[in-house]
């Protein structure tokens, strides 16, 4: 071996551009469901907050148009409370249809392949690879059952949920979380 070298018996991560060590590298695979997108979404908007203020004064202002002629009245008046209740079911629903459309685009490509390492995220299926790297995100949260990336664009367009379910060998999620600490932040 006059100019090479052996990556057999090495504790790094990355060798080379394209030879990574397999500790540094957790691989997933599921089917994606529309309650992982749903949780997604639900922290999306916990870090945008605009969506859920939004919802918020519009839920605010189509009760309080029902209240203030309600006790104006002294009756209730039907139409404007089959309105209101029909906001609120608009309200609560959107995000959960949201996620049922996500689920359609994405559903019938079958089970996710994803490749989590120190160049970033490779998801496969049967139609499509996609790979990005670390600087696409700005950062990441842990739920209970999912870990959501959080891309970089400010309105926050795209979303990486990777479901712990996904997980092949039981340390993984220790390592994957370790990798995601190490390239980018928690949100």
């Amino acid at each position: 071996m006059a100019e090479g070298h052996s990556d057999q018996g090495t504790d790094k991560a990355e060798t080379s551009d394209n030879v990574v060590d397999e500790r540094a590298v957790v691989e997933l695979g599921y089917r994606p469901q529309s309650p992982d997108t749903l949780v997604g979404l639900r922290v999306r908007e916990r870090i945008k907050r605009t969506g859920l203020l939004l919802r918020g004064v519009f839920l605010l202002l189509w009760v309080g148009q029902w209240l203030v002629p309600t006790v104006g009245r002294g009756s209730i008046d039907v139409v404007s409370t089959v309105l209101v209740f029909f906001v609120v079911l608009v309200v609560w629903g959107y995000p959960r249809a949201q996620a049922a459309h996500v689920q359609r685009i994405v559903g019938w490509q079958g089970e996710y392949r994803v490749t989590v390492s120190p160049a970033g995220i490779t998801c496969r299926t049967d139609h499509s690879t996609l790979i990005q790297k670390w600087s696409v995100f700005q950062g990441y949260r842990e739920t209970a059952g999912h870990f959501v990336l959080l891309s970089r664009d400010p309105n926050i367009m795209c979303l990486d949920v990777l479901p712990k379910r996904g997980v092949r060998e039981i340390g993984d999620l220790e390592r994957l979380r370790k990798i995601l600490d190490l390239h980018t932040p928690r949100v």
